[in-house]
């Protein structure tokens, strides 16, 4: 099958230095597409669809890998014909931690080579933007409340020095800020708080499962919502996390749903894969059985 790599030549780290050593080698088994700006990974996805490549190779980190995903969705027919990759150079990598993916380059990419695959489903996501309405797909997961203004006040630079603790230090500034208040309406089901989370899969930030009855396959997605968000609340969920228990029951409900929508009365933000993608009102739906991955 024709493999065509979607890669940003300026991403830091270790990883990406890596994959730079090794592009020789990844380069006589594919065609390389270098990005040079925002979105430029959905574009190139689109165009190597219609050139005619079968598996299409997401080098990067969650952001990047979603860009790669919608530009593959923009194609016409485009998930029926190619197939995703997954190099996982980013910081978190949740959804080829999801997967179990390698997170070494060169067992990730013998993966590739490999070429088996599954099908999963597909969410996709409605929201409000500055010019009307957009839409997206999104591989791993979704969120509103803090998750979504931590990224927002996110410091890139900061994150390129210091990894997943920018994160941290983002969320305890949206912590000291007031907190939106979310509704999120699925039918017979229906619940408001300060913090919605949105699985695909289990897993959320890395190792956390958030989600544990989550399935890639069964044509739901999870929802998960925390009444309040403060100290108190975050402190006993990452202690319970770090030791991979469930989450207190008082601190978050979870249900599942495949249609459902998303208020409230400020323009809260959205996140999809870790980006910042617009603001609510939002509506969920998911698609089973849909998109094509290459697994170990």
């Amino acid at each position: 099958m024709r493999t065509c790599v979607i890669f940003n030549p300026t991403a830091k780290g270790d990883k990406a230095r890596k994959f730079r050593r090794h592009l020789g080698e990844i380069g006589a088994d594919a065609v390389l597409k270098q990005t040079r700006g925002v979105d430029d990974a959905r574009q190139l996805a689109t165009e190597a669809v219609r050139e005619g490549f079968e598996t299409i190779v997401a080098a990067g980190g969650d952001g990047t890998l979603n860009e790669v995903l919608n530009g593959i969705g923009d194609a016409p027919d485009g998930f029926k014909r190619a197939r995703l990759g997954v190099l996982p150079l980013g910081t978190v990598n949740v959804f080829a931690r999801e997967l179990e993916i390698p997170r070494t380059l060169r067992l990730a990419w013998e993966t590739i080579r490999q070429g088996r695959e599954t099908i999963i489903d597909l969410p996709r996501v409605e929201f409000a933007v500055k010019e009307g309405r957009a839409s997206r797909y999104f591989a791993q997961l979704a969120g509103a409340g803090l998750d979504a203004r931590a990224i927002e006040l996110l410091n890139w630079p900061l994150k390129k020095r210091i990894g997943p603790l920018a994160y941290v230090v983002a969320g305890l500034s949206a912590l000291m800020q007031p907190q939106s208040r979310i509704t999120v309406n699925a039918g017979t089901q229906s619940a408001t708080g300060e913090l919605v989370l949105i699985g695909n899969g289990r897993l959320y930030g890395g190792q956390f499962e958030i989600f544990p009855e989550a399935d890639l396959r069964n044509g739901r997605l999870e929802v998960c919502v925390f009444p309040k968000v403060d100290w108190l609340t975050l402190a006993r969920c990452a202690t319970g996390l770090l030791w991979h228990r469930k989450l207190p029951l008082s601190a978050a409900r979870n249900f599942q749903a495949t249609v459902f929508t998303l208020t409230c009365p400020t323009a809260a933000a959205l996140e999809a894969d870790g980006e910042l993608i617009g603001h609510l009102p939002a509506t969920f739906s998911i698609q089973k059985a849909v998109l094509r991955v290459i697994v170990p």
